[in-house]
């Protein structure tokens, strides 16, 4: 996703500072972030508003994963961390089946014995 948006502002639904304690967290594989949050993180505003939380991540280099902070109301972070989990492991899913048919293609382009 390159670099990630920096946050210049609190969101109005996020009351500070109750809010902004405890946060739910999480960690996504960073190669996720593109399909989940759009180009440049560009859904992220979206996002926040829909589920009236507030997101931050933060690139934990060597390990290729990113950490997802989600902050606001109790239940409101909460619903918002297992939608943003979902969506991950949807993501997830897609890029394997993705790479199986890609390897059933490549297995069906190689020559059978009759054929060397």
């Amino acid at each position: 996703m390159g670099t990630l948006p920096k946050r210049t502002h609190i969101p109005p639904w996020v009351k500070v500072p109750e809010d902004l304690k405890d946060p739910e967290v999480f960690q996504v594989p960073t190669r996720l972030l593109e399909a989940m949050f759009g180009p440049g993180g560009s859904r992220i505003p979206y996002i926040e508003q829909v589920s009236k939380a507030m997101l931050e991540l933060k690139v934990l280099e060597p390990s290729g994963l990113t950490e997802v902070l989600v902050y606001g109301n109790y239940l409101y972070k909460l619903r918002t961390k297992w939608m943003l989990q979902s969506m991950a492991e949807r993501q997830r899913l897609r890029q394997e089946r993705g790479m199986l048919k890609l390897e059933e293609a490549m297995d069906a382009l190689e020559l059978g014995p009759a054929m060397k």
